[in-house]
């Protein structure tokens, strides 16, 4: 191992040292399932508002995004516009009306005015499967960070970075629950917002700060002109193209707010009041990284000398950043580039490392206080069984995360992340928007509503060009997860949202208006005087 290969491990391990530090510490600062589910509802707005940024402003947007822009431009871009433009939804719709009606989860919302099991069941398994998702971008985005600092392009080797990253995550919900992910996040988010903005301040030096002369760089460089600039490089090529964007489009703006590990943040909060001054905090905080990432990725395209540039393309556009980072600290095997590279590249690793942790954390206490005591246990469960549930629950999920993730190493990860916001927008906004605002709206409705956008966002998925059938028309190489030799996309977007966000909805209407549950209508006001009011949101409800 050389003296860059050192420095990167040791920035690494001193990452991962902080981090299990403030877990242990928030460790013993924690007893019983409110502080373990929901920190004891002790977060301020501005504290919540850095853990939602630290939880939102995760390897995809890092990595990710800056990788598509730095391989397609303008058409890259619309990712951060689309991440950031949801946030509006989540503040106005979801986030102090969720805040005050619900205790731990998504489904103590849903369910408190209809009948429990049904409903749990489908908002626990909703919340594992968009959970599921999200952690694969995360464990391929930390794959591709070890491969790039040591050098090597082994599977093993990645697989075996992605089983780490898999231990640590659970480490972090099993031992620190709440409180510990929220401080990691807090912590992450400082930390990727000064590392992002010193390569910025890096990048716009070295055009005199001038963005016309970074971009008109960019567009020479790479060789596509003025089309890396314009829209259409990559969503305007075909109808199928142009259609899929839509899909994107809708899918990113409509997800946030369906989004299960960013919905149990605003039970951390006292008062619905500081959940909305979280919601504030965040959207200035994320609005200002993804302003980063505009000038992360066509810095990438200017600077980027033909080798690394084609270390991007091979990445997925993954790799763009740590590239970037190394680029303007010097260039290869310089000390300046050595520094910044294992800087940037430690800042990615706690960005993943705070993400998965929030993920696991929320879809492991969706199957203990949903499934485990709600359905299986009717509510007798004690919180010490709940917590132990929890955690079992969260070794199993992260096994499967860590499974899963090891094919998919060659997608990019803002990709992945979009498949994620398609399926939360699917299957979970529909039953919450419905919920809080439709009297009628009943317990087959919310099961339809979930499962059919559900099953239909997941199947369409398989059924693309993500799973088979992809293949880059310059190089023959398969972009697909299976191999070459099967073709099963019959569906031809990338995205679903276009078609099962809709069905989400319908089926949601569907299911309501053929049949009746006069109690779920006769307890909508109680839950209208909630939502506005918080009056008895902590207290458990089963029927």
């Amino acid at each position: 191992m050389d003296g860059n290969q050192i420095l990167t491990a040791a920035l690494f391990l001193g990452v991962v040292a902080l981090t299990v530090g403030i877990t242990i510490w928030a460790s013993r600062n924690s007893s019983g399932a409110a502080d373990h589910y929901a920190g004891g509802r002790s977060f301020s707005g501005f504290q919540n508002g850095l853990a939602i940024g630290g939880d939102y402003m995760s390897a995809a947007s890092f990595l990710g995004i800056s990788g598509a822009i730095a391989l397609a431009g303008y058409d890259g871009f619309l990712y951060s516009i689309g991440f950031l433009v949801a946030w509006l939804v989540a503040l106005l719709l979801v986030a102090e009306v969720l805040r005050n009606s619900g205790r731990y989860t998504m489904a103590d919302q849903l369910a408190y005015r209809m009948d429990q099991k049904p409903v749990r069941t489908a908002a626990a398994t909703s919340t594992v499967v968009v959970s599921i998702f999200y952690l694969l971008a995360q464990m391929v985005g930390a794959g591709a960070l070890v491969a790039l600092l040591l050098g090597v392009e082994s599977e093993a080797l990645k697989a075996v970075t992605i089983f780490l990253v898999g231990a640590l995550m659970i480490f972090y919900v099993t031992v620190g629950g709440m409180k510990g992910t929220t401080w990691v996040q807090i912590v992450k988010a400082v930390l990727l917002m000064v590392g992002s903005a010193l390569i910025v301040v890096l990048v716009l030096a070295k055009f005199g700060f001038n963005l016309s002369d970074l971009l008109g760089t960019a567009a020479t460089t790479t060789g596509k002109g003025e089309a890396f600039l314009q829209p259409g490089l990559k969503y305007g090529v075909s109808t199928t193209s142009k259609i899929d964007f839509i899909s994107l489009a809708i899918a990113l703006v409509l997800g946030t707010a369906g989004l299960p590990h960013i919905l149990i943040r605003f039970y951390t909060t006292p008062t619905s009041r500081d959940a909305r001054k979280s919601v504030l905090w965040a959207i200035g905080l994320i609005g200002a990284f993804y302003l980063f990432t505009l000038v992360l990725g066509f810095g990438a395209a200017a600077l980027l000398s033909t080798d690394s540039y084609e270390k991007v393309k091979a990445s997925g556009g993954n790799l763009a950043s740590p590239l970037l980072a190394e680029a303007v600290g010097g260039g290869p095997g310089s000390t300046g580039g050595a520094v910044l590279l294992a800087l940037i590249s430690a800042v990615a690793f706690a960005t993943i490392l705070a993400v998965v942790a929030g993920l696991t954390l929320t879809s492991s206490v969706s199957v203990a206080h949903d499934l485990y005591n709600s359905v299986w246990k009717n509510g007798t469960a004690s919180e010490v069984e709940e917590i132990r549930v929890s955690r079992i629950a969260a070794g199993v999920i992260g096994l499967v995360a860590i499974i899963l993730a090891i094919p998919a190493q060659k997608l990019n990860i803002a990709f992945l992340v979009a498949l994620a916001f398609a399926v939360a927008a699917s299957a979970n906004l529909p039953a919450i928007i419905y919920n809080m605002f439709w009297r009628r709206f009943n317990t087959r409705g919310a099961v339809w509503s979930i499962y059919g956008g559900l099953i239909s966002a997941v199947g369409l998925v398989i059924f693309s060009p993500v799973f088979s059938g992809k293949v880059d028309a310059v190089t023959g190489k398969n972009l697909s997860l299976l191999p070459a030799s099967i073709d099963i996309s019959f569906f031809p977007l990338e995205n679903p949202g276009i078609v099962s966000i809709p069905l989400g909805f319908f089926l949601g209407w569907l299911g309501t208006v053929t049949s009746k549950d006069p109690d779920a209508e006769a307890r909508y006001t109680e839950l209208e005087v909630r939502a506005l009011t918080g009056a008895g949101a902590e207290q458990a409800v089963i029927h």
